[in-house]
């Protein structure tokens, strides 16, 4: 008897960090890939090279709290509507596993975790760079009701840590780089992401979530070609402006083919293939990255 009632709390105990994990997403790790390789970029041109490495940990470390805080605030916010949603529906708030007060305090706890993470840096330009990106991270979530193309709110969101890192590493943001940068990243934001949302469409439109994919209707696939596109010009752009040279030109290409494979496989609109697609472009950023850090180790 005592055996069992000494199981059952630890069994509780470990369902209940398992509901935190999945409501953090721990264990689909793409967001924080997607994430991370625009930052990445940023740390690898401010550096000119490889970042210091405590500067690299915290804005690792960073990213991964602020998905996981990015993903409770969004659970939180979208609570009444993942139930009706197939492939959200057993998500710890969508199946009643977890409270709603349990969301936001999460949020509110990684959120700060990420802020004294930030504080070692000990430096007050990247501090104030952090407040207003915890704002994006809290507001993506509620753009789906407000705006047509809430995608672009997730692009900025996910560009700001780009001016963070140029702050943390020079002390100071070099605009003319960072700007275009974070443009190419948000022109690449919305393309992945309208990936993601064209296998949701069906669903959303029945409860009502706006997003990218609804807004392009059937020019969806050239409009997710253009922004590619885009993307990568504005980075070859950087790349000649900060006289990079064959190795990133290379990464470019390989992620311009990336690209053409995820458009070619998404031509039936087939909700798993337009997933898989969205889950590819990990490749894409991985590309570039491998590109960019080569030609800066062997120029």
């Amino acid at each position: 008897m005592t055996t069992q009632q000494g199981t059952q709390p630890q069994r509780r105990a470990r369902a209940k960090i398992r509901d935190y994990a999945q409501l953090m997403r721990l264990d689909k790790p793409i967001g924080i890939y997607l994430l991370l390789w625009p930052t990445l970029w940023a740390l690898w041109l401010a550096a000119d090279g490889v970042p210091h490495w405590h500067v690299l940990l915290v804005f690792v470390l960073g990213t991964v709290l602020m998905r996981s805080a990015g993903c409770a605030i969004n659970d939180f916010a979208d609570r009444d509507f993942d139930p009706h949603v197939e492939r959200t529906q057993n998500r710890p708030l969508a199946a009643g596993r977890m409270r709603a007060r349990e969301a936001l305090a999460l949020f509110v706890g990684v959120s700060m975790l990420a802020l004294v993470l930030t504080l070692t840096l000990r430096n007050a330009q990247v501090l104030l760079l952090a407040l207003p990106g915890a704002l994006l991270a809290g507001v993506y979530p509620f753009a789906k009701r407000a705006i047509a193309m809430p995608q672009a709110v997730l692009g900025l969101a996910f560009s700001w840590g780009i001016p963070m890192a140029y702050a943390a590493v020079g002390g100071a943001v070099n605009w003319d780089q960072a700007l275009l940068l974070m443009t190419a990243n948000v022109c690449w934001v919305i393309a992945y992401d309208t990936y993601y949302a064209m296998a949701d469409r069906a669903d959303d439109l029945k409860i009502g979530v706006k997003s990218s994919a609804i807004l392009f209707g059937r020019y969806d696939r050239a409009m997710v070609a253009g922004l590619h596109l885009a993307a990568l010009f504005l980075l070859y752009l950087l790349g000649a402006r900060a006289q990079l040279g064959a190795w990133y030109d290379t990464g470019l290409f390989v992620a311009l083919l990336l690209a053409m494979q995820q458009w070619w496989a998404t031509r039936a609109r087939d909700p798993q293939a337009c997933f898989a697609a969205f889950l590819h472009n990990n490749r894409l950023g991985l590309a570039i990255f491998i590109g960019l850090a080569l030609d800066l180790a062997l120029k």
